[in-house]
């Protein structure tokens, strides 16, 4: 029989961890990198005096209360694979090489700045050990550790780090501030399973925390994880013509992903508790930066933990590797509402990336002008959308915040951009219609292109015309217009050489980290390919765990491929009997559907396992002919059609062409 198996990360270790892997030595590539142009040299000294470089205070925010670096530069498993690596940014000193934009290298160099730090009083910060950061609050008896990273051997080290230079007080609670996974995959790190289901370690989570940690990915996970290797520049060489950032910090861990279910959820929009003699005010704020998240305010210390609510970046509102668009509005109400509550009562701001704020008048503004840079994006692509403005339309017009919040470090387009929050706006109250009836239904990508290119004349003249405007530095005109010839011709070398050439130089240019490492990326799989590995493998058997059975019988709806499954029809009745759930599966019109707690009458087959079962299954430690056959998962009925419904699953791909038309199955 047909083992049914999640291929490797596409489902349950995020596009984050997909993208981590895959940045791994043995796979990443170097880059045929070429120098600046000379417009592209103009450009970025241009910045130089756009933005208030003489401004030194995030520098010494960054350094202020470092008590100590890592002794050994690299963090490795077990095994001894790098999953951490300091020296790799060693390259980020002095002023900015001419293929960098200057406002990007000061935040690649101040999220350079990594150790363990003294935040205040009882408060420290591990910064620098992976994407996001680690806060470590002592309490009466133990330490109250706040987001474990993103690996769990980052997470070891950062508390080693802080065991070196602190009294070694056990962990006594765990808080995830939201569903992200750079903020609890490392928790195995730091506690066992063992100490929260016995209750001797709290772990907290915000309400809904569970659901929205596993299932972001789950149904459009394959295609989100090849995009994220774009978004982070997985792929890149770390150089000063590579990645050399991800905005909110360094990049990603290629570590251990886990997962320990909370045993304390705050369901209340303000909730007070006291955590080993601690006093922490939990407040929610549900769908801003991710649909379940919370800040804390610590009243005995006076001090404000935001989350990723407001960070030294203006944020996304739709990320490039996709997902559901944020509510800007909503993001800028709770923004407002944590400074009402604590912006008079707080001396220091920290956050789960970059570093801190101190001053009561300071951290306030931040707050402020960060509520008023998403309600601007918000409230002005609005206004124009209803004067009949289209996406690229709003996007050319607000091309910059207004003063002085364009000239404040923490609004500038690191992370997220104006340009494509804006098109999030757009896409999140009107859709991806534009209202003009020739987008209805247009060419598919292949096909316009091959009409573009006949029509002005060929390959030769198209190439002809875009020489000249690269040698005058049009970059833009230039990316898009021979994409349209390497759509048309993809074997046409000279053409892929100088759509590689364009996005390099729009890379450099780039104020954007994550438009920097797409550009990038594109180019270099325009010079080299598709990489054959791209990672992945094997999921994360703790987030398998968390998978649900509803959101298994999801994805296998996503995965049906209607052409095969066209004119059958079959009943399946699904029992978890360690559950005590029961589930009613119909195949008709090439459609999976289920429902819970029914059966039919009648099934052409029923299966009956454990959910360790379809763990074990999924992660590809069992196959499903052995389960069977070993009295683990039971078959009553027509096995063959069991099979035959396997049989008609897509395994989806992780290398699948961007930048080039898709190779037609």
């Amino acid at each position: 029989m047909k083992t049914s198996r999640l291929p490797g990360l596409t489902v349950l270790c995020m596009a984050l961890q997909l993208a981590a892997c895959a940045s791994s030595p043995e796979i990443a590539r170097t880059a045929a990198a070429s120098a600046a142009e000379p417009a592209t040299v103009r450009s970025n000294r241009a910045w130089l005096s756009q933005l208030p470089f003489g401004d030194r205070q995030d520098y010494e925010d960054a350094r202020r209360g470092l008590i100590a670096d890592l002794e050994q530069p690299q963090i490795r498993t077990a095994d001894g694979r790098v999953v951490w690596d300091r020296q790799a940014y060693g390259f980020e000193s002095g002023a900015a090489p001419d293929t960098v934009n200057p406002s990007l290298w000061r935040q690649a160099q101040l999220n350079n700045v990594s150790g363990l730090f003294k935040v205040t009083e009882r408060i420290y910060q591990l910064r620098g050990l992976d994407l996001a950061n680690m806060t470590i609050v002592e309490g009466d008896t133990g330490i109250i550790i706040i987001d474990p990273l993103l690996s769990a051997e980052t997470a070891a080290a950062g508390l080693a780090l802080y065991y070196r230079h602190r009294p070694r007080k056990p962990v006594s609670a765990v808080v995830y501030t939201h569903s992200h996974v750079d903020h609890f995959g490392g928790v195995k790190g730091i506690i066992r399973e063992e100490d929260a289901a016995s209750g001797r370690v709290q772990v907290i989570a915000p309400e809904g925390f569970m659901e929205e940690a596993v299932s972001e990915n789950v149904l459009a996970g394959n295609a989100m994880s090849r995009r994220a290797q774009y978004m982070y520049g997985a792929l890149l060489p770390k150089s000063a013509a590579g990645q050399v950032d991800a905005g909110l910090g360094k990049g990603l861990s290629r570590g251990t992903v886990t997962l320990i279910a909370p045993n304390a959820l705050i369901r209340k929009p303000i909730e007070t508790r006291r955590v080993d003699g601690v006093d922490i005010e939990f407040q929610l704020t549900p769908g801003t930066e991710a649909p379940a998240e919370m800040n804390l305010y610590f009243p005995q210390m006076r001090t404000l933990c935001i989350a990723e609510n407001a960070v030294r970046t203006q944020h996304n509102l739709l990320t490039l590797r996709g997902a559901k668009v944020r509510d800007a509005k909503q993001w800028s109400f709770y923004l407002d509402q944590t400074l009402a509550r604590y912006g008079e009562k707080s001396d220091v701001l920290l956050g789960q990336h970059h570093w801190p704020t101190w001053g009561q008048q300071r951290l306030s503004r931040l707050l402020a002008d960060q509520r008023d840079m998403y309600a601007y994006l918000n409230d002005q692509t609005l206004r124009l959308v209803n004067q009949g403005y289209t996406p690229m339309d709003i996007a050319e017009r607000l091309k910059r915040l207004p003063e002085p919040l364009a000239s404040q470090w923490y609004a500038r387009d690191y992370y997220g951009s104006i340009s494509h929050n804006v098109r999030a706006v757009y896409q999140r109250y009107l859709g991806f219609y534009d209202g003009n009836p020739a987008s209805l239904n247009p060419l598919p990508p292949v096909e316009a292109a091959r009409k573009t290119i006949a029509w002005m004349g060929g390959a030769g003249a198209v190439l002809a015309k875009a020489q000249e405007s690269f040698a005058q530095g049009d970059y833009r005109w230039v990316a898009q217009i021979v994409n349209q010839l390497v759509f048309a011709e993809p074997e046409n070398q000279e053409a892929r050489q100088l759509q590689a050439a364009a996005l390099e130089q729009l890379g450099y240019q780039s104020e954007n980290s994550t438009w920097r490492n797409a550009y990038l990326s594109g180019a270099q799989e325009l010079r080299q390919g598709v990489a054959a590995n791209l990672g992945g493998g094997t999921a994360s058997p703790d987030l398998i765990k968390a998978l649900t059975v509803p959101m298994f019988f999801d994805y296998l709806a996503v995965r049906l491929n209607a052409d095969r499954a066209a004119g059958k029809s079959m009943t399946i009745n699904w029992a978890f009997p360690d559950l005590d759930e029961r589930y009613a599966m119909t195949l008709n019109n090439s459609a999976l559907t289920y429902r819970a707690g029914a059966e039919h009458a009648r099934p052409i087959a029923t299966l009956t396992l454990g959910k360790p079962v379809l763990d074990s299954i999924l992660t590809g430690k069992v196959k499903m002919s052995d389960a069977i056959s070993q009295g683990q998962l039971q078959v009553t009925g027509d096995r063959q059609s069991v099979a035959a419904l396997f049989g008609m699953l897509d395994t989806f791909s992780p290398g699948f062409n961007i930048v080039t038309p898709l190779t037609r199955r």
